[in-house]
């Protein structure tokens, strides 16, 4: 049985805690948060579970093998490292740091302790993700031509982190995890219509080596809540729809046919563009909840010393492209280069 600490009880700990609560071979022997109310509210309903206003308890504490950090983008470097050096197994939400140094200088302490590093990008483990990694990587989608994904909603607005780092984290997580070919650039432009406050709309193009291109559209000012991603390829194309309750993936048998004629007096390339109308499928789907799946994936991985599908390398990759697209918004959209990326 591994008995794990939830650090954190505001806006996702309480997921965590449920669901971990309900992972077999997995118990939640605490939860610690600075406000007292929210504790009250984990005593009512999990009245078993040691409660802390002060983290360090949970650190300290020789019977908790694994610790859940659900805090401030800010705090997830400084904790995570006080964890590993306790000895613990380590999840961490999303984004699993502030930069890519510090995502780093995690990964090289989770080696040094032989502990596990897993970053929660929930995404990843819904049956829509794997799918569309499935059909990727089974090649029937063909060559990938784009990646196209809107984010969108109103509020929730957040005082330490922009909209780049709250939404797009999220699509940039899936990209990483079912597109087989990693980004050399990005280009952000955003802006803040809130005064002093953060940008709350953006939109990120990313550059890759191949025929591909990635473009993600976020915001936290829109009328309507839209979780909609198109990826484009030369046989198949997917439109994958979270918000959609039967029906989140549909294939579609369209595209374009291209037949290059040469003509060899004139010694020039005449490009013959057909359309393609085919049949639309839609997939059935592994509807289990992402982090119950996820959950128990931590829990194999510790039982048995395996990388997670998001460890340190997944959680590096995405910070990089996230510091990379402020970095780019600051300057109007310049691209900024991104250090090289390989597949997991």
């Amino acid at each position: 049985m591994i008995r794990i600490g939830v650090i954190g009880y505001g806006y996702w700990g309480p997921n965590l805690v449920r669901n971990f609560h309900e992972t077999p071979g997995m118990q939640v022997a605490c939860v610690s948060d600075l406000r007292p109310e929210r504790l009250a509210v984990v005593q009512g309903r999990y009245p078993a579970v040691k409660l802390t206003v002060n983290h360090r308890e949970l650190l300290e504490d020789p019977g908790i093998d694994a610790v859940a950090i659900a805090t401030p983008v800010s705090t997830h470097f400084d904790l995570a490292t006080a964890a590993l050096r306790a000895g613990k197994q380590v999840f961490v939400e999303k984004p699993l740091a502030a930069t890519g140094k510090q995502v780093e200088r995690l990964i090289e302490a989770a080696g040094k302790v032989d502990r596990v590093l897993m970053v929660d990008h929930t995404f990843v483990y819904t049956g829509a993700v794997r799918k569309i990694r499935e059909l990727v990587d089974s090649g029937s989608l063909g060559d990938i031509y784009y990646y196209d994904s809107t984010r969108v909603n109103l509020g929730l607005f957040q005082h330490d982190i922009d909209v780049i780092w709250d939404l797009a984290v999220h699509d940039l997580s899936i990209m990483d995890y079912v597109i087989p070919h990693r980004a050399v650039a990005v280009s952000a432009t955003g802006f803040s219509h809130v005064t002093g406050g953060r940008e709350n709309i953006a939109f990120l193009t990313l550059f890759f080596d191949d025929p591909l291109i990635a473009h993600i559209h976020v915001n936290w000012l829109a009328p309507v809540k839209i979780r909609r991603t198109l990826i484009g390829a030369s046989k198949q194309m997917v439109v994958y729809d979270d918000l959609e309750q039967s029906e989140k993936i549909k294939i579609y048998d369209k595209g374009i046919n291209i037949d290059r004629r040469r003509d060899p007096a004139e010694k020039i390339y005449e490009v013959l563009v057909g359309y393609r109308t085919g049949d639309m499928l839609s997939p059935r789907l592994d509807m289990k909840e992402a982090l119950s799946v996820e959950a128990a994936h931590f829990v194999g991985c510790v039982k048995e010393h395996k990388q997670p599908i998001s460890d340190g390398g997944a959680g590096l990759r995405v910070v990089q492209i996230l510091e990379a697209a402020s970095k780019s918004m600051r300057q109007r959209g310049i691209p900024i280069e991104l250090p090289h990326q390989g597949r997991s």
